[in-house]
């Protein structure tokens, strides 16, 4: 499995998509951290990019990467080497390249500013680490979904599909459904919403640590109350952690039983 996924991080560490990923996120950090002197400013700008591009980029990722290595997944196949060894490496592989790119791309224009002598420091190491976490996710459900599906042009609509109602949808049906309920007690009812949605669940994070909540009126001081305590916290990162391995867990075993 390490061999798979070595192979696999170093051929796409490589490619010139990866390069473009990581120019794109240090050329757009060093911009707004120099036209702006409010660093927090800064990362709710790069938080308002993370969270829709970083989310398409690994589903782009997971399904173009899974439909192209098709040969070469059916050459590992005939190696005597259990399936899930193979299928686990090459999505690790794919998610650790582009986290690299996210990580070193959106870090180091920081760094050069000297943020992590400040008091924004937790803002960025949960920007970055929610940024991975959605690598992570997205590419895992859009491996999923090419693994299922053997029809390209299939497989990539329902991934760009599942990353577009995540990404816009959600949020229409989130506020529409508090506008609906907003004479009985929605608390319990938001805060479930917001778990099921990894990206929701992330941007909620940022907002509140950088204390701005108070721009999400009642909802915001709602999920204050229960993500700004350590409990909450947790349970944040239990939730994300559970949108990761729950797709993985579905590629294992999907991976066991098909038959190319």
């Amino acid at each position: 499995m390490l061999k798979i996924l070595k192979y696999s991080f170093f051929d796409l560490i490589r490619s010139r998509w990866s390069i473009i990923y990581f120019l794109f996120y240090f050329i757009t950090g060093m911009v707004l951290l120099y036209l702006s002197n409010d660093v927090s400013k800064a990362i709710v700008s790069l938080m308002n990019i993370t969270f829709i591009l970083t989310p398409l980029i690994g589903t782009i990722f997971g399904v173009m990467n899974f439909y192209n290595s098709r040969e070469f997944i059916e050459l590992l196949l005939a190696q005597p080497m259990p399936r899930r060894r193979i299928f686990l490496g090459m999505f690790l592989g794919i998610s650790l390249s582009l986290s690299l790119s996210l990580l070193l791309g959106m870090g180091l224009p920081f760094v050069l500013y000297r943020i992590f002598i400040s008091s924004h420091v937790m803002s960025l190491l949960i920007l970055l680490l929610s940024g991975v976490f959605l690598t992570f996710i997205f590419t895992a459900i859009s491996f999923y979904i090419a693994l299922v599906n053997e029809n390209r042009l299939k497989g990539f609509g329902m991934a760009i599909l599942v990353w577009l109602f995540m990404a816009f949808i959600y949020d229409g049906i989130f506020l529409l459904s508090l506008f609906l309920l907003q004479e009985y007690p929605i608390e319990k009812f938001a805060i479930a919403m917001s778990l099921f949605n990894p990206i929701d669940l992330s941007r909620i994070l940022i907002m509140l640590q950088l204390d701005i909540s108070a721009l999400m009126g009642y909802t915001g001081a709602v999920f204050h109350k229960f993500f700004s305590n350590h409990s909450g916290m947790l349970i944040s990162i239990s939730a994300l952690t559970a949108w990761t391995l729950i797709p993985l867990f579905f590629i294992l075993r999907k991976s066991s039983k098909k038959d190319f």
